[in-house]
């Protein structure tokens, strides 16, 4: 089935009505859209077209990201935009290259290890701590996909813009999955900021779906960083009006400066890969968890060759989740910036330890907390107790070279700190960070530092065949469980042959080295109690992925979007 769609407003509403599981049990399905052109997978219709068009003019993949995100800042708002973060992988198919790009966001340079405790040095509750100023950090989206447009744009910086700007000026179609969340009371700080509250609640009533909904505020903004580059983000007058309010918001007051803005930088790192079968699969390296925990939970299920069961059969999902609690016991363990911490990735994915540890996992029962491997040089570090949710959005882009896009991009909580400003949201990506420098008299790796970029699980993902040639492209928001959401999309296409839509249909198992959740409302609910005879803890629930992913064969596209949520394939 393929795909070519120019979005009118009216029509929105007629693609976009997708259940959402935080509202309802069960999904429904989508069918896997083919191109042998180029493909766009977003997470909402209207960015899905923005990335189109950039396309269809000959535009990179660089290029439809940087419409894409753009897009997802005015109708998307709750889960990414400028004032956010995000990882970039890039693939240069003429050069054989893959880059890396970091545009995860910092901490001030006033920040302090002890910013989130309270008075009698206890933490501060999570959620006290995401409403306003403190829980900002520098955004760092545009400076990553500037860096990257540097190096792979075709079409001029200031073209890729005019789609939302335009949209913004003229109004969006407001989804419903846009109503649900700004009724839903996930972030009461949208009713208590004054301009979040004017935008979402005017009048004193929600915005609601099927509403045609302006941001001219935003349009402006996006006009003059389309016109003078960046800077017009990170210094004058956004930079002076981002610091006002982050530092003299009414609740939890910031510390970001003009310096902070100023000299934020993204940075190109190396990718991180490491091989399953016959195939290599990359990610992010540190500061993500992402890359290295879905790496060591496919290296500790190897051994047990997962093609030998069923899709989702009970002894595929047990495995499976026993090798999460120690890839994710890790995780907890060492994950940090590496800019600051000496993270261990590498013992981490290295083939003996990695034996050792698979030695661990049982066929017939749960082995229960795992506990992070004995790194003897790192025995110093505690756990962390850092809390990740799940408002953040992927797309998937692979352009008419083949050159492709895995970008993973995020404000952190749904609607972010709840500061507005300029039309977009800015992010509460410092509560990423371990509120609790030091447990047990140990200091956390992802403790909080001035200039440190927090620990994310934000995971976007490549996979290249024996020849180098690439293959798939993957990611998904949903806090600490993408890294679970993408693994097993990965084992449902790599070990399991499904289809790119088929693997991100699947119905979903979770496991962050504590209780094994089973998606709500599918045949996978059923297991229950087989899990609960394997000492399992089960628990059954909604669980919101967000997956987009294209595989290549043979020249042809295919594209698949999560069910789950709003987003759409678009290829021509």
């Amino acid at each position: 089935m393929a795909a070519a769609s120019l979005l009118t407003i009216s029509s929105f509403s007629a693609v976009a009505e997708d259940r959402d599981p935080e509202a309802a049990s069960g999904i429904s399905k989508k069918e896997q859209v083919v191109s042998d052109k180029f493909m766009v997978v977003a997470a909402n219709p209207y960015a899905s077209e923005a990335g189109y068009r950039i396309l269809k003019k000959g535009g990179s993949a660089i290029d439809a990201a940087i419409a894409v995100q753009a897009a997802l800042t005015l109708v998307e708002p709750q889960s990414s935009g400028i004032g956010g973060g995000s990882f970039i992988l890039h693939w240069d198919k003429k050069n054989q290259q893959l880059q890396t790009f970091d545009g995860r966001e910092t901490a001030p340079s006033k920040a302090t290890s002890d910013m989130f405790l309270k008075v009698d040095k206890k933490p501060m509750r999570w959620i006290d701590a995401v409403i306003g100023g403190k829980s900002v950090g520098v955004p760092g989206v545009l400076k990553a996909m500037h860096l990257a447009h540097q190096q792979h744009g075709k079409l001029p910086w200031s073209e890729l813009f005019d789609y939302t700007i335009e949209l913004a000026d003229k109004g969006f179609v407001v989804s419903p999955r846009l109503e649900k969340q700004v009724v839903s009371g996930m972030n009461p700080g949208i009713t208590k900021l004054k301009t979040s509250a004017e935008y979402f609640f005017p009048g004193g009533h929600s915005i609601s779906a099927g509403q045609t909904l302006t941001n001219k505020p935003l349009a402006a903004i996006l006009k003059q960083i389309s016109q003078l580059g960046v800077d017009a983000f990170y210094k004058g007058k956004n930079a002076k009006t981002i610091i006002a309010a982050v530092n003299n918001s009414p609740v939890n007051p910031g510390l970001l400066s003009l310096k902070d803005m100023a000299d934020y930088s993204a940075k190109e790192r190396a990718p991180l890969c490491a091989p399953y079968h016959q195939y290599k699969i990359c990610g992010m390296g540190p500061p993500s968890s992402g890359g290295f925990t879905v790496l060591q939970m496919l290296s500790l299920l190897e051994p047990f060759k997962l093609k030998q069961y069923k899709v989702n059969q009970e002894e595929a999902l047990h495995l499976y989740t026993q090798a999460s609690r120690l890839a994710f016991a890790d995780r907890n363990r060492y994950s940090a910036d590496s800019d600051f911490v000496n993270v261990p990735f590498k013992q981490l994915l290295a083939p003996q330890y990695i034996q050792q540890r698979s030695a661990k996992i049982s066929l017939k029962k749960d082995m229960g907390l795992a506990s992070a491997g004995l790194m003897n040089v790192f025995a110093h570090q505690a756990n962390d107790d850092a809390i990740e949710l799940p408002s953040t959005s992927h797309m998937s882009i692979v352009d008419a070279q083949g050159n492709a896009i895995s970008m993973t991009t995020s404000i952190e909580h749904g609607f972010g700190s709840a500061i507005m400003v300029n039309g977009y949201l800015l992010n509460n990506q410092l509560t990423d960070f371990s509120f609790s420098p030091s447990r047990n008299g140990k200091p956390v790796a992802n403790r909080i530092e001035a200039g440190k970029r927090p620990r994310s699980s934000m995971s976007p993902m490549m996979v290249f065949d024996k020849k180098g040639e690439l293959k798939m492209v993957i990611g998904s928001p949903g806090g600490s469980r993408i890294i679970n959401y993408v693994a097993q999309t990965l084992v449902g296409v790599l070990d399991w042959q499904l289809d790119i839509q088929q693997a991100i249909n699947m119905p979903k198992v979770t496991n962050r080295n504590s209780t094994t959740t089973l998606e709500e409302g599918t045949e996978v609910a059923n297991l229950k109690s087989s899990f609960e005879q394997r000492q399992h803890k089960v628990r059954v629930r909604a669980l919101n992925s967000g997956l987009h992913g294209i595989t290549i064969n043979n020249g042809k596209l295919t594209g698949g979007a999560d069910p789950r949520r709003e987003g759409v394939a678009l290829g021509l």
